[in-house]
């Protein structure tokens, strides 16, 4: 940023210079003021040697150094105010007192001192200058111009001197200060500015992750169930290809039918990311933009895309086709539950019979949903695997799924409880409220 000298007058000495002088152009200045008000020292210094009776070189060695003070006045300004004052009555240092008194005025001197030698400064030369205008009189062969002429020519001359350069450095101190209140302003509101943004980046890059957790649920729900059972009906279609082909043939149909409900669900979901995507690309600021494939989600699930809880029955079946025993249980009249609630609903079943078929092939499964007042509740819960089945299928498992379904009922303010029984099994709980009233999201 640039500063003009008078700004640099008022703003005084910057850190790490002895003069004050942050430019060349400043010293410069400086400089050429002190040398010029030398030479006019030195001038008047004479003129008073002459007067006085002193010897001439001392007057003219003591006006050059009255006149340099003019270089120190960004450094010391009440010290060449001061100076100033001193000289007025040898009648020398006028550019010293202007100078002086205007960058005293504009530097950061508090105004109670400022006010002090300003007028001792127009006393003084109130002072000198009726002295030289009576003398001026009294050797002048005019008329006698009467009583008032002197006090008021004084006054006139004192004020001349004194006023302009002290009301000068005044407005240029007020307006450095108020130039200074606007730079801090503006950097207090860039700096708030960058704090909105980062909060805002912040918020998208949550926003992001939460869409990327929620993705991430579906894909394992879509793709981990459907791949699990054809996988199973892969396997019994390879043991029975000889021996029963009708059996495998409808084993083959089982895993057709499967593999194309995975594709229309994950086309399904690929369609909402795509909408997502389109808002995105759309000039809006970051966190709605972040937040555009959540919205799509959202709206996907009012419109009452997805699974319901009235296809469990059919979930239910797919794994019996798969060799399962499972039985389902369920308790009250069924009625409409918000959307996101049938299909969490939906997926807690659906991921339990995955981990079923993953880590206890074979297994006796029970399925129980109970249909309450104000909440609905599922519980999936197998046998030993030992007992009846054969264990591990050995399909690869990434540990998310008990994650997953916690995360989703916990979203929508439910209850999720889920562990070993006693007998060696496993079981999942669930209780999920009404209506959708969703805390996390």
């Amino acid at each position: 940023m640039t500063t003009t000298g008078a700004q640099q007058d008022a703003e005084g000495p910057p850190p790490g210079t002895w003069m004050g002088w942050a430019r060349r152009r400043s010293a410069v200045l400086d400089m050429s003021l002190g040398a010029v008000s030398a030479m006019e020292c030195a001038i008047e210094g004479a003129r008073f040697a002459s007067k006085t009776g002193l010897p001439l070189p001392l007057g003219v060695l003591f006006g050059l150094l009255t006149g340099s003070m003019l270089v120190v006045r960004r450094r010391w300004p009440v010290a060449v105010v001061l100076v100033a004052i001193a000289v007025t009555p040898a009648e020398m240092g006028y550019l010293l007192g202007l100078v002086g008194l205007y960058t005293l005025a504009a530097s950061e001197v508090p105004r109670r001192i400022i006010g002090v030698l300003s007028g001792m400064s127009l006393t003084a030369t109130l002072i000198v200058s009726f002295v030289s205008v009576r003398q001026d009189v009294e050797a002048s062969e005019l008329d006698d111009p009467g009583v008032w002429y002197v006090p008021v020519m004084a006054g006139f001359i004192a004020v001349g001197i004194t006023l302009p350069p002290v009301l000068f450095g005044l407005y240029i101190g007020a307006r450095r200060r108020l130039m200074e209140s606007l730079r801090d302003r503006a950097d207090s509101l860039e700096a708030e500015l960058d704090l909105l943004a980062d909060r805002a980046e912040q918020r998208a890059e949550w926003a992001r992750t939460e869409e990327r957790t929620r993705i991430a649920r579906e894909m394992h729900d879509v793709v981990a169930h459907r791949v699990s059972l054809m996988v199973v009906h892969a396997a019994a279609l390879q043991a029975i290809a000889l021996k029963d082909p009708q059996k495998a043939v409808r084993n083959a149909a089982l895993v057709g039918d499967m593999g194309r409900q995975a594709l229309t669900e994950l086309r399904e979901m690929l369609g909402v990311l795509r909408s997502g995507e389109g808002e995105q690309r759309r000039p809006t600021p970051p966190p709605l933009a972040a937040v555009g494939a959540a919205a799509a989600a959202a709206a996907a699930a009012a419109a009452g895309d997805g699974p319901r809880i009235a296809d469990v029955e059919d979930l239910v079946g797919q794994s019996r086709q798969a060799g399962m025993v499972v039985e389902l249980s369920v308790q009250g009249d069924a009625r409409e539950y918000a959307p996101e609630v049938e299909q969490t609903a939906y997926r807690v079943i659906q991921e339990a019979l995955t981990n079923v078929h993953k880590h206890a092939a074979g297994a006796k499964v029970m399925v129980r949903l109970a249909h309450r007042d104000d909440e609905i509740a599922m519980q999936v819960e197998n046998g030993s695997p030992g007992a009846s089945g054969t264990g591990d299928a050995g399909l690869p498992s990434g540990g998310n799924g008990l994650v997953g379904m916690r995360e989703r009922v916990l979203a929508l303010g439910g209850v999720f409880v889920s562990g070993p029984t006693d007998a060696g099994g496993f079981r999942v709980s669930a209780v999920l409220p009404h209506g959708s009233s969703p805390s996390g999201r």
